[in-house]
């Protein structure tokens, strides 16, 4: 049975980390206020002059190095992000060109928080049909641009940096269930309101009155997105479990989205899953959306704590609402 499998990851983060003490001199909280609610101790802020595709680009070369892989080889490149270099053309074209793709197919998907997850279910299904064979999904967010750093209930949360994987073909054997074993993607367009940038788009296109009320930038309800996240993460991590005969035992680590601690001690208890499994880094990072996910596996399996042969479990939710789950063995 052919499947694809996570020959290689790499992350790309800032230089320049950003505390809660820093922020507490600009907007009225504190270390501890944002600690308590959220896990957060610090986040990477990127520099003035770089850009997505930068970040983007060196995670997508380290995932290429580490699958011991030529960029040149790669003939598919999916970027996930809500904060691309400009709106046209896609991030990944420029990804394309910086890390010497060659004329390979690249564009970008919009799902937010769950991107990683989206990209990888599709990349998954281009190499099962054969349409591809090496496939970099890279998820990649500039969020320090696009939040308000007046907004104390947004501004604390958020975090730049990308991470990568590169999906290759593999041919599994009886009894082996090696590679991506399943994903599971759910939207519900009714949460829009919850968590959106409504400026710049055909809805709201961009005037000087749009900037100056800061509807360029993300507008959160943060009691229904918490409380969806909590529902919604559970539903789709035990729908991975339920559908492929697995239960919580049988994974060796958890590797979901880094929003909020909270949250994912809310989905541990729901699942049945011990937070000792559950890959933590939100501390360093904060939330960093569609490249959560993959910054995260790349840190665990290079600090050989997610080894080759361990079942993992990722989970997500984003705005949209978007999100989903993907089985893997690695």
């Amino acid at each position: 049975m052919l499947r694809s499998r996570i020959a290689g990851t790499g992350r790309g983060t800032p230089d320049k980390v950003l505390t809660n003490d820093d922020l507490a001199k600009t907007v009225a909280t504190s270390d501890e206020w944002i600690r308590e609610r959220t896990g957060i101790r610090e986040r990477r802020i990127l520099e003035e002059g770089r850009t997505t595709s930068d970040l983007a680009s060196l995670a997508g070369k380290r995932a290429c190095e580490k699958a011991e892989i030529d960029p040149s080889e790669v003939d598919c490149i999916i970027v996930a992000t809500i904060s691309p270099d400009m709106p046209m053309p896609a991030v990944a074209v420029t990804v394309q060109q910086k890390i010497g793709a060659g004329t390979c197919a690249a564009f970008d998907i919009s799902a937010a928080c769950a991107g990683f997850i989206y990209g990888l279910s599709i990349a998954d299904s281009f190499i099962k049909t054969g349409m591809f064979k090496r496939v970099l999904v890279i998820g990649v967010e500039i969020l320090s641009r696009v939040v308000d750093w007046t907004d104390r209930n947004t501004c604390v949360l958020f975090g730049d940096g990308a991470g990568a994987a590169l999906l290759v073909p593999y041919e599994a054997k009886d009894a082996d269930d090696r590679g991506i074993v399943s994903t599971h993607l759910y939207a519900d367009g009714a949460g829009v309101p919850f968590l959106n940038i409504p400026g710049g788009g055909s809805a709201e296109p961009t005037t000087l009155k749009t900037v100056e009320a800061k509807r360029h930038l993300v507008k959160m309800q943060g009691k229904p997105v918490f409380a969806h996240a909590v529902k919604n993460i559970s539903a789709a991590a035990m729908t991975a479990l339920e559908s492929n005969g697995k239960t919580p035992a049988d994974i060796d680590w958890v590797v979901a989205h880094q929003a909020n601690l909270r949250i994912l001690e809310n989905v541990a208890q729901r699942c049945g899953l011990p937070m000792d499994k559950f890959y933590l880094n939100i501390h360093k990072y904060g939330n960093t959306s569609s490249a959560s996910i993959p910054i995260a596996l790349d840190e665990a399996m290079r600090e050989g704590k997610v080894k080759q042969g361990d079942l993992v479990l990722m989970a997500a939710l984003g705005a949209g609402l978007s999100w989903g789950s993907a089985l893997v063995r690695l």
